[in-house]
């Protein structure tokens, strides 16, 4: 989740009390108040500054606060920048339109009333935070989307390459071996020949089931969770020599619904892998739990870290990978926690389950079929 940033609110007016009352009143909204003391001043300071709200007085020397309001809407970068107009003196309803008509988002008469001021600077202050969030948002959403589509492209050339070296060379050589027994005019050891043409489809078997359990694996809808998990663990000990467990509790942890089980699985196989890939740590563990209706699962391992920009998850730092997890957990309503351990880094994902749903009263596995 993004924190709350501050945003500068420009003051404009070229009586210095004025601006001191103005600053009295707005302290307490916590945000960086700047100071004009006229509208070339805020010209410049615009310029220079993103400001979300102009509060301007209506009344100046050389350029009044019409004049102003006409020159800021004119550049691309203010065409949406809040300002509110104070006035003790242009107080009719034409001053009023005239306001307006240059974009103004309210016209404030004098005397002000605190409590109104600050309610209505804050409202638009907020309005510009929520705004500038969004935007970081959907560039992050966009940037995602297309380092996914990259992602899925190098999936399917993996996935090829595979089947193209691995599986098919091994089929190939298979029948080619059963092509020799066929050949009655050389002398053959048939007992021989049938053994390596019977590895060979052995090994390609073996690579089908590979392959197949890297893209679903068949324990997760035979069997659940938890036995996913284990085994896929075993095979990342297996395959990389990381010491790689796994924690469950309960440990007769029932049934979870499909897309549940599914989803929580895609996050640790991804964490795991970006532990192969990425920490250089030598031991890993996978702990899965149900606390107070909330499934919390939590990889580990004593690797390097994070770098702090990814564990703050600022937008443009984030991975493919950690990005999924996130998209993946946002569909739940959980969230994600990155934290450096030192030595080594915890990535914990929390699901909120049904209300009133505990571990012992989860779906069970004729409930999930």
């Amino acid at each position: 989740m993004l924190e709350a940033q501050k945003v500068n609110i420009l003051m404009v007016d070229d009586q210095p009390g004025k601006l001191l009352s103005y600053e009295v009143i707005l302290n307490s909204l916590q945000e960086n108040l700047i100071k004009a003391h006229s509208g070339r001043e805020a010209l410049d300071c615009l310029l220079r500054t993103d400001v979300a709200v102009v509060l301007m007085d209506v009344s100046m020397p050389e350029l009044d606060g019409f004049e102003l309001a006409d020159l800021i809407r004119q550049h691309p970068r203010f065409q949406d920048t809040a300002i509110i107009f104070i006035s003790a003196v242009h107080l009719s309803d034409m001053d009023r339109l005239r306001g307006y008509e240059r974009g103004a988002v309210d016209y404030i008469s004098v005397p002000i009333v605190p409590e109104l001021l600050r309610a209505k600077v804050r409202v638009f202050a907020d309005l510009y935070r929520k705004t500038r969030q969004l935007e970081g948002l959907n560039q992050e959403l966009r940037s995602l989307s297309a380092r996914l589509i990259a992602a899925q492209d190098e999936e399917r050339r993996r996935i090829a390459r595979e089947l193209h070296d691995g599986l098919g060379q091994q089929l190939v050589a298979a029948k080619m071996t059963a092509e020799i027994i066929m050949r009655p005019e050389q002398s053959i050891d048939a007992k021989k020949v049938a053994a390596e043409c019977s590895s060979l489809l052995h090994g390609a078997i073996q690579q089908v089931r590979t392959i197949s359990h890297l893209l679903h694996p068949p324990f997760l809808d035979e069997v659940g969770l938890r036995s996913a998990l284990q085994f896929y663990a075993e095979g990342i000990s297996a395959r990389s020599g990381i010491e790689a467990v796994l924690r469950v509790e309960p440990a007769d942890l029932p049934r979870l619904a499909p897309e549940v089980e599914t989803a929580v699985f895609r996050i640790a196989q991804e964490a795991l892998t970006n532990v192969v890939r990425h920490s250089g740590a030598d031991k890993a563990s996978v702990e899965l739990a149900c606390v107070d209706d909330q499934l919390v699962l939590t990889i580990r391992d004593n690797g390097r870290g994070f770098s702090r920009e990814i564990v703050d998850l600022r937008p443009g730092t984030v991975g493919v990978g950690i990005g999924g997890m996130r998209q993946r957990i946002k569909e739940f309503g959980g969230q994600i926690r990155l934290e450096n351990t030192n030595p080594g880094s915890l990535l914990e994902v929390v699901i909120p389950l049904p209300v009133g749903v505990t571990h012992s009263r989860l779906a069970t596995p004729s409930e999930t079929t």
